[in-house]
């Protein structure tokens, strides 16, 4: 069994490390926001319970058996937050705090049947993929809007920022997971975008919300 604390740290883990399955304690203490002797010492707590190779001064390095286990909490929490939205009427900004109770739940028997009322998804509701239960992760190759060009035509299907501020942005503009958007110009000063909607409306992307915003080109 694992501690919630040791959850958010392997999940925390799993989410920054990436392809290459390794962080350093720098970059945790800035996103779990403690301090970096804190970092070190769960860090090999976690190295003595076959979660994590960890050496002080190196990245942390996460095991196969930490990468399912993280993978499993990322699983919980994306499965929720889908529920959450699709069978209670969430908003999709208001979904991760919730998810964030339910994931350390540790009955897989429960997030079984929750996916499977839920038709086994594969995204949440930021697209971002949910692992399978055996931990594995459909990829995807997704561009950013910011690297599309005038006159393409995208589908917005997932989120690099999912703050609150940032989802409450997109809604105010009326952008959501589905999304078809066409690239009307480019700003070359600020890389600033106009794009049209669906519905034919034109609007202004400045370029840091165009990096947030994943997309597919059509």
């Amino acid at each position: 069994m694992l501690s919630q604390t040791e959850e958010n740290y392997l999940k925390a883990i799993g989410k920054l490390a990436g392809e290459a399955g390794a962080v350093g304690t720098a970059e945790l203490s800035k996103a779990l926001n403690v301090s970096a002797p804190t970092v070190n010492s769960m860090m090999k707590r976690l190295d003595e319970k076959g979660l994590v190779s960890y050496k002080k001064y190196r990245p942390a390095t996460m095991t196969e058996k930490g990468r399912k286990a993280a993978a499993g909490i990322i699983r919980r929490h994306r499965l929720t937050e889908m529920f959450l939205q699709e069978k209670m009427g969430f908003d999709w900004e208001q979904v991760h705090e919730v998810a964030e109770q339910i994931e350390h739940v540790s009955s897989p028997a429960f997030f079984d049947r929750m996916d499977e009322i839920l038709g086994f998804p594969r995204f949440d509701p930021h697209g971002s993929p949910i692992p399978d239960r055996h931990g594995e992760i459909k990829k995807r190759h997704l561009k950013k809007l910011c690297d599309a060009v005038s006159g393409q035509q995208v589908e917005l299907v997932a989120l690099d920022n999912t703050t609150n501020d940032f989802l409450a942005f997109l809604n105010k503009r009326g952008l959501t997971i589905g999304a078809l958007l066409t690239v009307k110009s480019v700003e070359p000063y600020d890389g600033s975008m106009e794009v049209m909607k669906n519905d034919g409306e034109v609007i202004t992307l400045g370029m840091q919300v165009c990096r947030d915003l994943l997309v597919e080109i059509i």
